[in-house]
């Protein structure tokens, strides 16, 4: 199961977000924050709670079923009136929900959570960050393993000095990106990769911002 994670702001910056705007609409979602619990209906409502209690009036709340979907916009018209009354929508969702609802509402939003990465379940309320989208996929020379994501440093070319006994210097709990590469690329008889030079990773990865066309036929 792939997830945005994502992790609530400061009380401190959502106040000061929020400051000069006293009547306020809150939004979540049914999906990613429902499930990482930043974000569903119990978080809305201690949200409401929270606001209430500093003296900011809350018009209303909903938690959407997916806050990217474009159909969110038709959703929302059921709460028209609480909607117009509010100076601001406080909205709990990651980027691209606040994103999708900017656009097809035209009121001031305020993101209630940072967007941290795109992880994969890996284990009950586990989630392990699986791709950065740099733009510069190299798995196809690791083995299917990321080194950007699985490697503490991201290297991409590895193993540094400080592996020990196939753990990681800075998290001894954790294995070694690369000693994992290496026994992967060990089974499949193909180490003659690790001997290839990777150029050293382009951290601006495409322009920005980034876009991408469909060619037609």
């Amino acid at each position: 199961m792939i997830r945005s994670i994502t992790r609530p702001k400061s009380e401190e910056e959502i106040d000061r977000l929020l400051d000069g705007s006293g009547r306020i609409f809150i939004i979540g979602c049914g999906t990613c924050v429902t499930l990482t619990h930043t974000g569903g209906e119990p978080e809305v409502a201690a949200m409401k709670e929270r606001l209430s209690a500093k003296g900011k009036v809350i018009t209303g709340t909903t938690v959407v079923p997916v806050a990217c979907d474009n159909l969110t916009g038709e959703i929302l018209k059921e709460f028209k009136a609480p909607l117009n009354q509010a100076e601001a929508l406080l909205i709990m969702t990651c980027a691209y929900g606040v994103q999708t609802i900017a656009r097809q509402l035209k009121k001031f939003v305020v993101p209630a959570l940072d967007t941290l990465f795109v992880g994969k379940e890996t284990g009950f309320g586990e989630f392990n960050e699986i791709c950065r989208q740099c733009g510069t996929c190299i798995i196809g020379e690791t083995g299917g393993i990321c080194p950007v994501t699985t490697c503490h440093k991201g290297l991409v070319n590895g193993p540094c000095g400080g592996t020990n006994n196939g753990k990681c210097e800075i998290d001894p709990n954790k294995d070694c990106a690369w000693t994992l590469i290496y026994n992967r690329l060990k089974e499949l008889g193909r180490l003659d990769l690790m001997r290839q030079y990777q150029k050293p990773r382009n951290h601006l990865g495409e322009p920005s911002p980034g876009k991408f066309y469909i060619k037609s036929n």
